[in-house]
């Protein structure tokens, strides 16, 4: 039975986000309005893949008979275009979940990016907002809906105002409406163009060919007629398809703009028979760092839409984009045999080795097109090196980095490039390149002509912690336990040090003295030509920059750096003649190693007046 409340009209406002968007839509200008028609024709083959799968379990919901279709119906006397699925459907209150919020994480960013983009069409798709582009060429757009299985059918309409009316619908829309949705949009006047049939199929040809469904334009005489291929690309040979259709199947099957700087496309015989078609974008999706982590290729079972929500690929992998249609598995798959299904398993380990190989073929045959993909996806792909054991010698060949001999540089290379006598791959992370490149820790390396990697994604910091190696060198912080360049010979043999005449055991002891429980301990640095100090991790326990990033978070108590002084520096010279002022210098030598770390000085006052009485004093003996 129908309550008062569930059959009254409704008027109520959107979400506040929803509001400002409309505004932003209907008061903008854009380039490329065509975009529309893509997004609804697109969510009417979500509505009809979501019947087919739900039928797999109910099948009186399509107790007709009918396959599920897309229909376009342009009417220039009411100057008005519908767009008609024959999908799910939806009730009243999904009308209004559906249509009158937006539910997902990246809206806020959509809007800051719309507010500033010149032109923001290009953004619609990439943030699950497409039924509201309708409202760049409509004044207003009426939505009859019928659940499958539902004898009510419902209204919604707006205006693209601050708010939106549901009601029953109309007996006439009731009687014309057996299942679906139908979106009415009640063009500009200057959008006249989109009831042409030739500016229909274009659109359609352009951006949705490949839909799994029959779109059929409807002219205002004559019958209906299928504009679209409607076939599953991915089954199709190789040979017969063009550069040109793999383009527009990954704008559709992506949601994308951009063209896609990989395609693999494949089909699986033996054990297991799936078909693959995946596309690398060229540039980064809005949903890339959300928290979920969550990957965007389809399964498909025998052509039959199941889900996005299968992990075909692991997570580092979660910007490829695609479909994955198994031949195999039952059609009534739950979410939780997903999880445990041997068959899916054995599905996800064999396509993230053909993807993984596919990008090393890349990288090797066309480095221009892997290096926009690492470009975009790198800090992506290396969650890889601590997540994916199995597989880290292979992504550590795939991966480039910046260092001290250039960019985009591989270890491959850096090995290649080893000093007589090296026997380790040395890195340095950070939060900036031109911070690490002025780093005192590189000083010795320097000196050597050492290659060192400069890491600064924040990743970096946490597969960097595990125990690596590349082709039998191991890797090594500089920035983390002892280092010793003795046997590495120097670049200009007339630059040696000579070492001060000081009492090296006396000068650590003070500074340890004075410093107590500051530091961990102090030692005299194997790293350091030029600079007083720095500081560093012990052997045992996280680099420095993961303790940083751990700080940060507060996470872990934090552990006592090592200070390393230059015996060689006259600074630290000083303090074995230094009697009033030899606690000073100990304590300048911890702050600027600090500073020169991108910290802060644990009390910046007393560091300041300290620096100042040493400042002085140094005067007052120049002025005498």
């Amino acid at each position: 039975m129908t309550t008062t409340t569930d059959t009254a009209p409704l008027s109520q406002p959107f979400q506040a986000e929803v509001a400002e968007l409309l505004h932003l839509m209907v008061h903008s200008v854009y380039s490329e309005t065509d975009i529309f028609l893509r997004e609804l024709i697109s969510n009417a083959s979500d509505a009809c893949d979501k019947l087919r799968y739900e039928a797999i379990a109910a099948p009186d919901l399509i107790a007709d008979g009918a396959p599920p279709k897309i229909r376009i119906a342009p009417d220039k006397k009411a100057d008005t275009l519908s767009v008609i699925d024959s999908g799910i459907g939806m009730d009243r209150q999904e009308l209004i979940d559906n249509l009158g919020t937006i539910a997902r994480s990246g809206t806020k960013s959509f809007l800051s990016r719309l507010t500033e983009a010149k032109d923001g069409a290009g953004l619609i798709g990439q943030f699950g907002v497409g039924f509201y582009s309708a409202f760049m060429v409509a004044d207003r757009i009426v939505v009859n809906s019928r659940r499958a299985g539902s004898d009510e059918v419902w209204t919604w309409s707006s205006s693209g105002g601050s708010g939106f009316e549901i009601a029953p619908a109309s007996e006439e829309d009731t009687k014309r409406i057996a299942r679906g949705t139908e979106i009415v949009l009640h063009l500009k006047k200057d959008r006249a163009k989109y009831l042409e049939t030739h500016e229909i199929e274009r659109i359609v040809g352009a951006y949705s060919d490949n839909i799994q469904f029959p779109i059929e334009l409807q002219p205002e005489e004559g019958e209906p007629r299928q504009i679209n291929s409607a076939s599953a690309l991915w089954q199709r040979p190789k040979s017969e398809l063009t550069p040109e259709e793999y383009k527009q199947a990954y704008k559709s099957i992506a949601g994308a703009f951009d063209d896609p700087a990989m395609t693999l496309h494949y089909r699986a015989e033996g054990r297991q028979s799936y078909a693959v078609l995946l596309f690398a974008p060229s540039t980064k999706p809005f949903d890339l760092f959300e928290p979920s982590r969550k990957g965007k290729v389809k399964l498909y079972v025998r052509r039959v839409f199941i889900t996005d929500d299968a992990d075909l690929l692991p997570s580092y992998l979660r910007f490829m984009r695609g479909v994955v249609d198994s031949e195999d598995l039952p059609l009534n798959i739950s979410r939780e045999m997903l999880q445990n299904n041997p068959q899916l398993a054995q599905i996800r380990k064999a396509v993230t080795g053909r993807v993984i190989t596919e990008l090393e073929s890349l990288s090797e045959k066309e480095p221009e097109n892997f290096a926009r993909i690492w470009d975009a996806f790198g800090s992506v792909i290396k969650e890889g090196l601590y997540e994916d054991y199995e597989r880290r010698e292979k992504l550590l060949a795939l991966s480039r980095f910046t260092t001290t001999a250039g960019e985009n540089r591989s270890l491959k290379q850096y090995i290649a490039d080893l000093k007589p006598n090296q026997t380790e791959v040395y890195f340095l992370a950070g939060d900036s390149i031109e911070r690490l490149k002025s780093n005192p820790k590189l000083e010795q390396a320097t000196a050597r002509g050492i290659e060192v990697l400069l890491l600064t994604d924040p990743v970096d910091a946490f597969w960097t912690s595990a125990p690596l190696d590349f082709e039998g060198k191991p890797l090594k912080s500089l920035s983390q336990g002892d280092i010793d360049f003795g046997l590495i010979p120097r670049i200009d043999d007339s630059a040696q040090e000579t070492k001060a005449d000081t009492d090296e055991a006396a000068i650590i002891a003070t500074i340890k003295a004075t410093l107590g429980d500051r530091v961990f301990d102090v030692r005299a640095s194997q790293r350091l030509t030029t600079s007083a100090s720095c500081l560093v991790a012990g052997s045992h326990g996280p680099d420095r920059e993961l303790e940083r990033l751990l700080a940060r978070q507060n996470r872990g108590a934090g552990t006592k750096p090592i200070l390393e002084i230059n015996m060689h520096h006259p600074l630290v010279a000083a303090i074995s003649g230094a009697k009033d002022s030899a606690s000073d210098l100990s304590f300048l030598l911890l702050e600027q190693a600090q500073i020169l770390d991108g910290e802060l000085p644990e009390d910046p006052a007393a560091f300041a007046n300290r620096l100042n009485q040493l400042v002085l004093r140094g005067v007052g003996k120049e002025t005498g």
